[in-house]
């Protein structure tokens, strides 16, 4: 049986970026083990967009300190040759009068206080970044010059490659099966590939998590639900040098970004289809939900109201009842590092993740704080709630 220090499942752009954060920061004996091919499940469905907003100020910190990654990307992976593929647009968020004024008020001006550029806009200064948008019952918006989008299945091949470099092991098409266990510590794993002995694993599952919790008998919630992405197509495009919008004023909090340098992708930010069981196929898009979407579409961009549907897919994700992730440790299992429940945070967060889940596994100080992320949170009611309701913007 080969034994490893570090056994890592899953080889999305979680597990990469802890399989290359582990080599960087100095383990020797590491093992990737993934069913599929690197990148090629939950990961490839991403939207891409990145933002360091959010109302949990700890998402902020987990995501300042991504954003030095992908903004930096080839001289963080010591790789000239490394792309995220990164547009930087900018992120415009805005909301009218109601419910969601306050918590985005609240939200802009913590960000600043941590040293993120935000500009407050009015609406004939939104309209000069995004002129094909109607804005005037914005009541407050707000601007992320610094953010935009890139592309996670190019990042998730950029940490695999990364991780390769330094030595880490990386086995595809290989389905993990089972764990080995003495007493209250997993020792191993069971795969399609034969048995491999660790000193720590760390489950990157994503959607397959609950597979971790069978095993090791013990809780771990978490629900996959299926989110449908529209590319739109008008004669009014939408161009890389327009920002990213998450419209908090829609119904489904609707975001968008450029989409194919003219096309516009959009989708809506709340609670999603769930799924009896974890898979990534893709899902029937109904007629209906194309009609619905479309019309919050044309309400916001009105020369869309007559926008050809170009292309769509469905994408899943991990979602907690929280609708954010679990890092860290689980009590009564010793030998096991889990990240999970990312409920559509995963690529915007995946360096600080991925850093944060190596240091945590080399027993080392982290760089952001694990506690609040503690899976303990749901049993003692101490949960990371965005001010915005549940959905994706957290």
């Amino acid at each position: 049986m080969e034994h490893y220090d570090y056994i890592v499942i899953g080889a999305g752009v979680i597990g990469t970026s802890v399989a290359h954060h582990l080599a960087a920061l100095g383990a020797k004996s590491v093992l990737v083990v993934e069913q599929g091919t690197i990148g090629a499940g939950t990961t490839s469905q991403s939207s891409g967009i990145l933002r360091t907003h959010y109302s949990v100020r700890q998402n902020v910190e987990l995501a300042r300190a991504s954003w030095w990654a992908f903004n930096n990307f080839a001289d963080y992976l010591g790789d000239e040759e490394a792309s995220c593929g990164l547009v930087k647009c900018g992120y415009l968020i805005s909301s009218p009068e109601g419910d969601k004024l306050e918590p985005l008020r609240a939200a802009l001006n913590a960000q600043r206080d941590m040293g993120i550029e935000v500009q407050l806009l009015d609406a004939a200064q939104a309209r000069e970044r995004l002129p094909i948008a109607q804005l005037d019952d914005a009541a407050l918006i707000g601007f992320e010059p610094e953010a935009g989008f890139a592309d996670a299945y190019l990042v998730a091949s950029s940490f695999a490659r990364s991780a390769r470099r330094r030595g880490v092991k990386i086995v595809e098409g290989a389905r993990v099966t089972g764990i080995a266990r003495e007493g209250r510590r997993i020792t191993g794993i069971d795969t399609t590939a034969g048995k491999f002995s660790c000193g720590m694993l760390i489950s990157t599952q994503n959607i397959w998590t609950p597979e971790m919790a069978a095993w090791a008998g013990v809780t771990l919630p978490v629900k996959p639900e299926r989110h449908t992405v529209l590319a739109l197509e008008c004669d009014a495009p939408y161009t890389f040098d327009m920002p990213v919008f998450k419209d908090l004023g829609s119904p489904g909090m609707m975001y968008y970004r450029s989409y194919g340098g003219r096309q516009m992708l959009a989708s809506e930010g709340v609670t999603g289809e769930t799924l009896a069981a974890p898979e990534t196929e893709q899902g029937e898009i109904s007629l209906d939900y194309v009609v619905e979407v479309g019309a919050q579409v044309a309400e916001r961009f009105p020369a869309y109201e007559t926008a050809g549907l170009a292309s769509s897919w469905t994408g899943v994700y991990d979602v907690t009842p929280d609708w954010n992730p679990v890092l860290g440790g689980v009590e009564g299992v010793e030998g096991l590092t889990v990240g999970f429940g990312f409920s559509g945070h995963g690529f915007k967060l995946s360096p600080g993740v991925g850093k944060l889940l190596a240091q945590h596994a080399l027993g080392l100080p982290t760089d952001v704080m694990l506690e609040p992320y503690a899976l303990s949170r749901f049993d003692s009611g101490r949960l990371l709630v965005g001010q915005y309701g549940l959905g994706a913007v957290s």
